[in-house]
């Protein structure tokens, strides 16, 4: 195919697979002659990126052609569609054009539907934060491409620990890869424990301080997580997912439904053996305090999405959520 398509907004992942099309296309001695970017502030970057495409590479290796967070799959205008159905048929067999953006194409409009009939596209989206299964899933794979060799508990930990972070979490297996150089033997718990920092379980440690009503714990907490460099929209992602899970456990057992696979599977939880613990959890609330928690969570990841104090706006609405569980 001529043309790559990624998008999403797992930034590290779309790195890596950027760099591995730029090492597969390109030739090390002919990259500064057949290898171009255009970000999205250049004028008509999408016109010129087509008529680069067209170039044949120069000597050795092929020619890639590079649109930097373009909006070309969700806003395209006339005159670069046109160009396009006239360029995308006719580009040379060695020259490739790649698409980056953070936002899905939009399957509507007229350039994403033909550029389908030539594209591979790829999603580099986020795992939720609740979705542990996969979450674990993503560790044993990276620890297989590191050479790390983990056991079913420790990929778990590891799991629960950076959460969805891609970038942090090929961080975190290089430094166990170095640590374990010249052993064959799996990675034990004492040692994940001790080299890998735990900031995801730190939030949900917030959450429980929350759902307990510990403000001062629930503060606590938060500074840590933010002298730890956390980014308060990852902290709301969890947050939410957890509120969101304890919720539909609560409603689950408010309508009397008593089989964890029915709860687990409305709930979306992979492991029903979790719906033991989570009942114990959320025992003591009300269906209304945890639906009532869900507002004042939207509105902090609001705030920090319109570049709101991470510090300020986190105790404040941390600060309203222990309130409303401190109301029994």
């Amino acid at each position: 195919m001529p043309i790559y398509v990624y998008w999403g907004e797992d930034d590290f992942a779309m790195e890596k697979a950027v760099a591995a099309l730029r090492d597969r296309v390109l030739d090390p001695l002919w990259t500064s002659f057949n290898y171009t970017a255009f970000p999205p502030d250049q004028p008509d970057a999408i016109i010129q990126a087509l008529n680069q495409v067209m170039t044949p590479a120069f000597g050795a290796g092929g020619r890639l052609v590079w649109l930097v967070n373009s909006n070309l799959c969700q806003q395209c205008p006339e005159n670069a569609l046109s160009e396009l159905q006239r360029t995308l048929p006719a580009i040379p067999e060695n020259s490739f054009l790649l698409v980056t953006s953070r936002s899905k194409p939009d399957e509507r409009l007229k350039a994403t539907k033909f550029i389908k009939q030539f594209a591979e596209i790829r999603e580099f989206s986020l795992i939720p934060p609740w979705k542990t299964e996969l979450l674990v899933q993503a560790v044993n794979e990276v620890a297989q491409d590191v050479g790390v060799k983990l056991t079913t508990q420790t990929a778990e930990i590891l799991a629960e620990s950076i959460g969805n972070d891609t970038r942090l979490l090929y961080t975190e297996m290089e430094k166990l890869r170095l640590f374990m150089a010249g052993s064959n033997k799996p990675l034990d718990v004492k040692t994940v424990t001790l080299l890998v920092r735990n900031t995801t379980q730190n939030t949900l440690q917030l959450a429980a301080a929350i759902r307990t009503g510990d403000t001062a714990k629930a503060l606590g907490i938060v500074g840590d997580l933010i002298n730890a460099a956390e980014p308060g929209l990852r902290i709301v992602a969890t947050l939410i997912g957890q509120f969101r899970t304890w919720l539909w456990v609560k409603i689950m057992m408010e309508t009397g439904e008593r089989n964890p696979q029915a709860i687990a599977q409305a709930a979306e939880i992979n492991n029903p053996k979790r719906i033991y613990f989570l009942q114990q959890e959320v025992k003591s609330l009300s269906v209304q305090q945890l639906i009532s928690s869900l507002p004042l969570l939207l509105e902090l990841e609001v705030s920090l999405k319109q570049g709101a104090s991470e510090t300020s706006i986190l105790q404040t609405k941390v600060i309203e959520l222990c309130q409303v569980y401190q109301k029994r």
